[in-house]
């Protein structure tokens, strides 16, 4: 596999730099603070999000368009996903053990 190019680097830099737990960072967001075009940026952010370098965290509301945008986090920065059949597990062992 071939390394990352600079695109990607620069907005993986940027999304981790302006990303907190309380807001992630939108597409636009990214591509400013990158000082990348917003077409690679969104061509990037989204092979991206399918390799599992970004995860998308919530949606957004803003100003500038009618449909809430969505928050991108570094993957490592993602809430695990619940499993319920650990949960499961875990609760059955307890009750019979």
């Amino acid at each position: 596999m071939r390394p990352a190019g600079e695109v990607r680097l620069a907005l993986l830099q940027a999304c981790a730099a302006l990303a907190t737990p309380e807001r992630g960072a939108t597409l636009q967001e990214m591509a400013r603070h990158a000082c990348v075009g917003l077409d690679a940026a969104r061509r990037t952010v989204g092979n991206m999000s399918r390799a599992g370098q970004l995860s998308i965290a919530r949606p957004r509301r803003v100003e500038y368009r009618n449909r809430p945008v969505a928050e991108y986090v570094p993957a490592q920065a993602a809430p695990a996903p619940c499993d319920a059949g650990a949960g499961l597990a875990r609760v059955l062992t307890t009750w019979v053990g």
